[in-house]
């Protein structure tokens, strides 16, 4: 008997990669509350740009926990933006964040 061939596949041309393009939503100004606005500005900017800047004052006022680097302890103001709460995690922080724009 005669072997018989396996069928093989060619393999789908691939596609050039796009360039990935901003989403809007991030890019749009939004206004931050009176709280939030203690601390990075009154000043409409995107979120992209309050991410920047809040990190920006943690660090300038060493609020990120020593022993938990994914920790941030917050002074008076931030404890404001946080609700009341003394320390938060950086994923916890972006959520909190998030409520004060508007």
């Amino acid at each position: 008997m005669a072997a018989k061939k396996k069928a093989t596949k060619k393999a789908p041309a691939k596609k050039k990669a796009a360039k990935r393009k901003p989403n809007a939503a991030f890019m749009k100004p939004m206004k931050p509350s009176a709280e939030l606005g203690a601390v990075i500005g009154t000043a409409a900017m995107p979120r992209t740009e309050v991410t920047k800047k809040i990190w920006a004052y943690i660090k300038k006022h060493d609020l990120q926990d020593s022993k938990n680097r994914r920790n941030i302890n917050a002074d008076d103001l931030l404890k404001k933006v946080f609700g009341g709460k003394k320390q938060v995690s950086m994923f916890e922080m972006t959520k909190l964040v998030s409520k004060h724009l508007g």
